[in-house]
């Protein structure tokens, strides 16, 4: 309901307003954070941010729609409340900026481009400064507050127009009532969920116990039977000894007796009668045996309906809506597009599919690059678009669906597609192809996850690198999925991302190894062979095996594994073909025991650095098993020979060009391509240190620590290692330790560069076998002299 106003009055409301505008000019806007009201807030952000960048989308398609604009009203009001009451001022009075702008352009029927350009910068703005607030109090007091002026000046321009056409007082929307909710630790319910799957692993031991039972039962009834037979022939032989021994002293006995008298009988048939006795209590006891483990097998499946029901709820629990990273891919996909000059529109479809939190944590980072990825290569400039007969604005769309237990999520986009020609030299100068290749489009295509190749003609800020991709496949691997390519020249590219719903539980399938068993994700089992000798012999002489036109390179677990030696054939021989991505084997193993639903485990720093390990489960004898990724196992197989191979062509090669030259080849060496690795906890070092080694034309990899530096040189060996002393998780005496004594990392020179620079510090990494020990701050030519010799060594 709106009421008019004189206007006397409504001057004077206006000259107040300005009056407040002007008074907030004058001062500094400070939040006061309350402590206790902050997760109460953020909780609710949680929702109303999404939903307020949902409406202003739609806003922006369909102006005239009341209840587009009600809704954008409610959640913009709402936020402001509950964000004052909170303390967070200056993210209530962005939120009032946006509320006033929109009212006051409602109001003049000034609904222009450039007034939604305005409003999704500062939604922009708002959904990054309560994604700040969500990560900390520290880096919630760090959010960047609107200058005074500024925040005075959007506000009077939004409310001049209101001002001007005299408006009448409307009544607030009445705050939404909040649902009940109850908040719940996430490490607890994690815990929770662990304890859930011990459940489920001493249920699984219960039923192991049983099923024993059952075979001991089976074989209680087949001794019984056995000694039933026994029984009635003992029997029978005893009724013709006493007749034949009747019949021999008739004669000489007397006829005072019956013959069917008791002392007739002797103790044989006395024993036979006691026998058969007990028999039939035996057999009660047996049967009495049978019904109770019956029961006990009805009380189990009940039991394991109630824990699968208890533990998909608490999965239910920890399962978070796709959605909630809408806003954070709707604000890159704008500011990439600001940054790059170009037009771009993103849709998201299937947002409400729900993933495990850890699984959504971990792929957001991925997410984003591959969009920014898009932006920067994949969408051509407005005027190419316009040339190429298509809209003036690129379309970016990512699509979730839900398949088996996995999730696909399709991220696509209509631009030029992947160059191919480019990708094709750069792999040739980097190595990765040899002169007489032929790859097909897909095998190119593979080339972008390689670490260093970038096909940008030059550096910016979001592309040229060569880093990125290599990440991405890596970060998705860790967690069990797989990334496919489908590029259409002049089309587009779309990528296809396969994710697993949880990383607590999976069905696997067992397989054994020689002596040892191990787990293989069933989501990555296409189809399970049984080979005769014969079939398995011609496989192995083939090396492949051909299923539905297409070729699976045959490998056998126990060489991938590190065993040396033959394939042990057998009379029959199961072969699991396996795909992961486009990657796809087939896997020759000693036995095929089970597929069964495992609760995941994480597995220790000791081994977290093992290539192909993804986890351990323990089974129901309580022995533990290795979950791996036999498809990661061989493609890391191939690669190390490829690169070898690689590595002694670009060798001779550069050394072959240089002495044709007249270059002495012995003198130094060129740093193209030589890796050095900078190992500290310091960002301000990593940055410092790798510039100047960038500079001199070296490539350089990054760590913060011990263990991120061991999981990265799982893909990727440096030729020099820079490390500091003291860092988090593990320092640098362990992790040169760690790496001495691999085989695989010996060899690598390793630099501390540190400022404890004691003798006993010293001497320490000399026994270690450090091969230089420099002091902070160093000097940068006797850095750069170091790392030049060793590399050339």
């Amino acid at each position: 309901m709106r009421f008019a106003l004189p206007a006397a009055s409504a001057s004077a409301a206006a000259a107040a307003e300005a009056a407040e505008a002007a008074g907030r000019s004058k001062r500094v806007m400070r939040d006061d954070i309350d402590p206790q009201l902050l997760p109460i807030f953020l909780e609710e952000a949680q929702e109303l941010v999404p939903q307020i960048g949902a409406d202003l989308r739609d806003f922006k398609a369909s102006p005239a729609d009341e209840k587009v604009i009600a809704s954008l009203r409610r959640g913009l009001h709402t936020l402001k409340g509950s964000a004052r009451m909170a303390g967070a001022i200056r993210l209530g009075e962005l939120t009032h900026i946006m509320e006033s702008r929109m009212e006051a352009a409602i109001e003049a029927n000034e609904l222009t481009p450039e007034l939604f350009a305005e409003l999704e910068d500062k939604m922009d703005r708002l959904s990054l400064d309560v994604e700040r607030m969500q990560a900390g109090p520290a880096k919630a007091e760090a959010v960047a507050a609107p200058q005074p002026a500024a925040v005075a000046a959007a506000v009077v321009s939004a409310q001049a127009p209101a001002q001007q056409a005299q408006p009448q007082p409307r009544v607030e929307a009445p705050l939404p009532s909040a649902a009940a909710m109850l908040r719940v630790n996430a490490d607890t319910l994690d815990q929770l969920i662990n304890e859930s799957g011990e459940v489920a692993i001493a249920r699984s031991r219960v039923e192991a116990e049983l099923r024993g039972v059952k075979q001991s039962l089976t074989d209680l009834g087949e001794s019984i039977t056995r000694l039933r037979g026994q029984l009635r022939e003992i029997e029978v032989q005893a009724d013709s000894q006493m007749q034949s021994r009747q019949a021999a002293v008739s004669d000489a006995m007397s006829r005072e007796y019956d013959p069917l008298e008791f002392d007739r009988y002797t103790r044989l048939q006395e024993l036979t009668r006691l026998m058969a006795e007990g028999l039939g209590d035996v057999v009660s006891i047996q049967q009495t045996l049978h019904k109770n483990v019956g029961e006990t097998d009805a009380a189990l499946l009940a039991q394991a309906r109630i824990n699968r029901d208890v533990q998909q709820e608490l999965m239910r629990m920890r399962a978070v809506q796709f959605s909630t990273l809408n806003e954070r891919l709707y604000r890159i996909v704008r500011q990439s597009a600001r940054e790059l000059d170009k037009k771009a529109e993103l849709s998201i479809e299937g947002d409400e599919v729900e993933l495990d939190r850890s699984v959504l944590e971990r792929i957001g980072a991925p997410l984003e690059h591959m969009i920014r990825n898009a932006m920067a290569h994949g969408l051509e400039m407005p005027a190419e678009r316009v040339a190429a007969g298509k809209e003036e604005s690129g379309r970016l769309s990512i699509v979730l669906r839900q398949e088996s237990n996995e999730m696909a999520l399709v991220i696509s986009d209509d631009g030029a597609g992947l160059n191919f020609d480019r990708l094709r030299q750069k792999g040739l100068d980097m190595g990765l192809l040899q002169a007489g290749d032929d790859p097909s489009e897909a095998e190119l295509a593979q080339l972008i996850f390689a670490s260093g190749l970038s096909t940008a003609e030059s550096v910016t800020a979001l592309s040229g690198r060569g880093v990125g991709m290599d990440v991405v496949k890596n970060e998705i691997s860790a967690i069990g999925g797989r990334i496919d390519i489908v590029s259409t020249r002049g089309q587009g590219t779309a990528f296809t991302i396969y994710l697993p719903l949880t990383l607590a539980v999976t069905q696997a399938v067992l397989v054994r190894a020689g002596n040892a068993l191990f787990a293989v994700s069933s989501a990555m089992v296409e189809q399970v062979m049984r080979m005769k000798t014969d079939g398995m012999t011609g496989l192995y002489a083939a090396k492949s095996v051909e299923f539905q036109g297409r070729s699976y390179p045959l490998h056998y677990l126990q060489n991938l594994l590190g065993a040396s030696g033959a394939a042990e054939i057998q009379t029959y021989n199961s072969v699991l073909l396996l795909r992961s991505g486009v990657q796809r084997i087939a896997l020759h193993v000693d036995e095929l025991v089970s597929n069964q639903e495992i609760v995941v485990k994480n597995v220790g720093l000791q081994i977290a650095r093992v290539p192909g390990v993804g986890g351990a489960t323990v089974l129901a004898d309580g022995s533990i098993v290795l979950i791996i990724n036999p498809v990661a196992l061989a493609a890391r197989v191939r690669t190390s020979a490829a690169r070898l191979g690689a590595t002694m062509v670009v060798k001779l090669g550069a050394t072959a060009a240089l002495a044709a030259q007249g270059i002495d080849t012995t003198a130094g060496a060129t740093h193209a391509g030589q890796v050095v690795m900078v190992v500290d906890d310091s960002l301000t070092v990593r940055k410092i240190t790798s510039r100047l080694l960038e500079r001199e034309g070296y490539t350089v990899l990054t760590a913060k620590d011990g263990v991120d530096a061991l999981e990265q040189m799982r893909e990727t060996l440096p030729g020099v290692m820079l490390v500091d002393i003291e860092m988090p998780r593990m320092d640098g005496f362990e992790l040169t330790r760690t790496l001495r004594g691999e085989s695989r990392t010996s060899g690598i020179p390793i630099i501390i560069i540190s400022s404890r620079t004691a003798d006993k510090h010293r001497n320490q990494a000399v026994a270690l076998g450090v091969n230089a020990f420099l002091g902070k701050p160093y000097q940068e030519s006797e850095l750069l002299q170091h790392v030049a010799k060793y590399l050339a060594a």
